[in-house]
């Protein structure tokens, strides 16, 4: 095959001759001031995305006698990042032997972050809550990651009406999407039904009534209590309806999952598309087995090798956290991805309903240590934390 020599070819080759000249030209003329050592976008996206942040208790009141709020400071920088009303941070803590983490909702809003205050309300209710509610004490220092989750308004998506659905310490993300209404940071309108036993249990209800008076439209429902004031049951579709337009509301439910099962159930005959409902991932539990085995799980981070005790009712995860391995995580849930890490040999389970890999991530043997489950003796690579 015969190819035509074109004038434009025969010019790009001259010029491709003359590349490594006119390179060397050029550097030869440019500038010796140093380039700068910081860029302000890199500032920003750093102030924004920080990753852990060094946090100080300052403050702790008890709301009743389940919940407690904590009150954090900063004390590697002079803000917590601006954040989505609604979104979680993990706390960490040096636990026994162990290096423990979990997620909880903000209480307080993104307004508040800038100035320096980051609250969060936390129910006793397992291994790391009672450390929290026993143990810790004011100017004790943690280790938390930056605010992530997806349980936020966002208007492409959501209506412009949103109903909230929360059940017990489930208030929490409720309260910094209800301040963030008010102070005009967020633009919708918000109608929540609170679920609790008893009116003694109605976390930050002063607060709630405060903000009732100020747009935020407020049912408390109390299934063991009959009491002026209050709807007594469950929140039923019925319910919802005496108060806000189901057809025309994206919903948010943040409790326990047999009160996202009953809600849901009870929309059922509405079909409302699935990104009208959202609700606040939980941490995966421990596997009802009576007798557990233990296995053994080879964990490599960086350069060095571990080898630890694994349980198989519990995930993967728990194991490198009991035996005290910087292992990264955030929602313990399966969703977010952040412990992504690289399997090599074992068998695993990973949790019903909670394997959030992508299709590339289940072909390349990824997992995530968080909703997954040793079945064997395992070897994974898992990245460090910080």
């Amino acid at each position: 095959m015969k190819f035509k020599k074109q004038i434009f070819g025969f010019m790009d080759m001259l010029r491709f001759k003359q590349l490594v000249p006119n390179r060397q030209k050029a550097l030869s003329n440019g500038s010796d001031t140093p380039l700068p050592t910081s860029y302000r976008t890199n500032e920003l996206a750093k102030r924004l995305h920080p990753g852990y942040m060094q946090v100080e208790l300052i403050e702790i009141n008890t709301l009743n006698d389940r919940i407690k709020e904590f009150v954090f400071e900063r004390k590697d920088a002079p803000a917590f990042p601006f954040f989505q009303a609604g979104q979680y941070v993990s706390l960490q803590a040096h636990i026994d032997n162990g290096l423990v983490s979990r997620p909880y909702s903000i209480v307080s809003s993104p307004k508040d972050a800038l100035s320096n205050r980051l609250v969060l309300a936390i129910e006793l209710a397992g291994y790391f809550s009672d450390y929290m509610h026993k143990e810790a004490k004011v100017h004790d220092t943690f280790m938390m990651t930056e605010p992530s989750g997806e349980f936020h308004y966002d208007s492409l998506r959501d209506q412009k009406q949103i109903i909230g659905i929360a059940g017990g310490s489930g208030i929490t993300p409720f309260l910094s999407m209800a301040k963030s209404m008010l102070e005009g940071s967020e633009d919708f309108s918000m109608t929540l039904f609170y679920g609790a036993t008893d009116e003694q249990h109605l976390a930050y209800k002063d607060q709630l009534d405060e903000f009732g008076k100020h747009g935020l439209k407020v049912v408390y429902v109390l299934s063991n209590e009959e009491k002026e004031g209050y709807a007594h049951g469950f929140i039923t579709r019925e319910l919802i309806e005496q108060y806000a337009d189901i057809a025309n509301s994206t919903f948010f439910m943040c409790g326990p999952v047999k009160m996202y099962e009953f809600v849901t159930a009870q929309l059922s005959t509405y079909n409302l598309p699935r990104k009208a409902i959202h609700k606040d991932a939980t941490c995966c539990q421990d596997l009802p087995i009576t007798e557990p085995k233990t296995y053994t799980l080879t964990v490599h981070m960086r350069d060095q090798v571990y080898t630890i005790p694994a349980l198989e009712n519990e995930t993967i995860l728990v194991a490198m956290e009991r035996a005290g391995l910087n292992a990264p995580n955030k929602c313990r849930a399966g969703g977010c991805g952040f412990c992504h890490s690289k399997w090599i040999d074992g068998e695993y389970v990973v949790a019903e309903g909670r394997d959030g890999r992508r299709s590339a991530d289940i072909k390349f043997g990824f997992i995530h240590p968080c909703v997954s489950y040793p079945k064997g003796n395992m070897e994974i690579d898992v990245p460090i934390a910080y």
